[in-house]
């Protein structure tokens, strides 16, 4: 008999971009860092409530991380990540942080199969574990660590176009109850956070970006974020766009369905959002 209590058909899930934040910022008193304590308080908050917006609880977790670039896409199969702190100069206690999620080979290579019958070359990769752009949120946001995570690689050419076709090419995954999800950050300029710099332009790319990701026409918001360095102050936002792309990758799996700013929040003078697509 199945069980009564999990649906026979999974609700499509939406696609996400998150803001991953700044090292481990959610877990550290951030005056240390020279910044207000309460710096991160209302992002943590927001993480902290983020599964309950969703259709039910994913059966699987994709989440591409603005730190992990390859060649070619590339998917971790291992069945027990490990942590990568990829962060440096914060307290001993944040390096011993520790997100159990088990990972899943099979749909590691679902991942793959998917992407190259796109046309995209794609591969698995055995070792590849949690960067901090995943466990650092994810703590948050799914702290039971009960739900597989397959990290997926940006593209180290960086390219929108191609970076949405491979969002695209995965979208089915989301009837199967997958939920998606690019951690990054939607303002990264690591040289003007904390200064006035910052405050305009980041505000004027984020309102740019949410106009853009919110139009009607599928093929005018891809052609948007084709040209996002076009875009006002955008290369102010993102002197190099590593933390923009995991964004591509949730709109093109997004497909039809717009863009909407579910999330926003003044971190260290500069606007930082999070967006949802379905």
């Amino acid at each position: 008999m199945p069980d009564s209590a999990q649906p026979l058909t999974p609700a499509t899930q939406p696609t996400l971009f998150i803001p991953h934040g700044g090292g481990p910022c959610f877990f550290m008193d951030w005056s240390l860092m020279g910044e207000p304590a309460d710096t991160w308080d209302k992002t943590a908050d927001w993480l902290k409530n983020l599964a309950a917006t969703l259709p039910e609880r994913p059966k699987a977790i994709i989440v591409i991380s603005g730190h992990w670039e390859e060649a070619v896409f590339t998917a971790a199969t291992a069945p027990q990540p490990e942590m990568i702190f990829d962060y440096y100069g914060f307290p001993k206690h944040t390096y011993e942080l520790s997100y159990p999620a088990p990972g899943s080979t099979e749909l590691a290579n679902r991942i793959v199969q998917l992407l190259t019958e796109a046309g995209i070359a794609a591969k698995t990769d055995a070792k590849r574990g949690f960067d901090h752009g995943v466990f650092i949120p994810f703590l948050l946001a799914f702290p039971d660590a009960d739900i597989p995570v397959v990290p997926l690689s940006l593209k180290r050419n960086l390219d929108p176009a191609e970076h949405m076709a491979a969002g695209k090419a995965l979208k089915s995954l989301r009837d199967e109850g997958v939920l998606i999800i690019g951690s990054g950050m939607s303002y990264h300029n690591m040289h003007a956070f904390r200064t006035p710099s910052a405050t305009a332009p980041s505000k004027a790319f984020d309102d740019w970006l949410t106009a853009s990701l919110a139009q009607d026409d599928p093929t005018v918001r891809s052609d948007a974020l084709n040209r996002w360095a076009d875009g006002p102050a955008a290369r102010n936002a993102h002197p190099r766009e590593e933390h923009l792309l995991p964004l591509m990758i949730a709109a093109g799996a997004g497909d039809d369905d717009k863009g909407a700013r579910i999330f926003s929040d003044v971190v260290m003078q500069a606007t930082v959002s999070a967006f949802r697509f379905g």
